[in-house]
């Protein structure tokens, strides 16, 4: 690959979980932003706004700003507005994160008489019961448009495994004979964003996540490195059956400046 010029790094499992830092995490991002490459933190999170994870992570003694992080909401609002300009958008959605949907028309929660022109879908938690699912079906068959942040199916907890958006995504999609517009991760368009902001190119880039098929092998095919840890949602199993080969395996971040070094040096030869 030509030199790193640019790290792209998935957040949750990779640099904490449920926003504490893993071992040795913070001092792996404190070398690598000290030895030259951009970053971007990149994150299908959608429980809260770039503002709320920054400082979630400075906390930690991570040195990042808003600015260094990039959100499937933010993403999705930039895509709402490209492609449905003007449209009455319903939201469902853990957290609140209107503060990244600048410029989207959402629909008020206790509105229930206006039917949206897209439903868009972001994480999932509590607020994913029956009544707001089959409210979700209702607008589906009336012919609003499905947008979804992501399709994972759970992330890792410091409770363990917990189900995400995928889950309930399928049945929806089966239910309305839909097929759901993805706006993060595995979206090639998430990636290229990231790129964009960082003017690098994906020969130049590493994607770093623990999720195989939505991090690493989804950043590979747009011509990014894939590098994936054994942390957060890795599971054994998951890996042997992924649909392609990872170009890096690490056991955690961690040991991710020394790959850097590795490649650096190879790179120089």
């Amino acid at each position: 690959m030509e030199p790193v010029r640019a790290v792209l790094i998935d957040i949750d499992g990779v640099l904490t979980v449920s926003w504490k830092a893993l071992p040795g995490a913070v001092e792996a991002l404190r070398h690598i932003r000290a030895s030259g490459p951009a970053i971007s933190l990149i994150t299908n999170t959608t429980s809260r706004t770039r503002a709320s994870i920054a400082d979630a992570l400075a906390a930690e003694g991570f040195p990042v700003d808003a600015e260094d992080i990039l959100t499937a909401p933010a993403v999705t609002a930039a895509y709402l507005g490209e492609h449905f300009p003007g449209a009455r958008c319903s939201l469902l959605n853990s957290g609140d994160i209107r503060e990244d949907l600048a410029g989207v028309s959402l629909i008020d929660d206790d509105d229930r008489d206006t039917v949206p022109d897209v439903v868009v879908v972001g994480g999932a938690g509590p607020e994913f019961d029956h009544a707001s699912l089959n409210r979700v079906f209702g607008h589906l068959q009336q012919g609003a448009r499905l947008v979804a942040m992501h399709r994972n199916l759970y992330w890792r907890t410091d409770q363990g495994l917990q189900l995400d958006t995928g889950a309930y995504l399928l049945g929806l999609e089966r239910a309305a004979r839909t097929e759901a517009e993805i706006t993060g991760k595995p979206a090639p368009a998430f990636f290229e964003t990231a790129l964009g902001r960082l003017g690098a190119r994906p020969g130049e880039a590493l994607m770093v996540g623990d999720d195989i098929e939505s991090d690493v092998l989804a950043a590979q095919r747009t011509g990014i490195t894939g590098v994936l840890v054994r942390t957060g949602k890795y599971l054994p199993e998951t890996h042997r059956a992924a649909s392609g080969t990872p170009d890096h395996v690490l056991d955690s971040f961690a040991d991710l400046p020394a790959l850097l070094d590795r490649l650096s040096s190879a790179g120089a030869r």
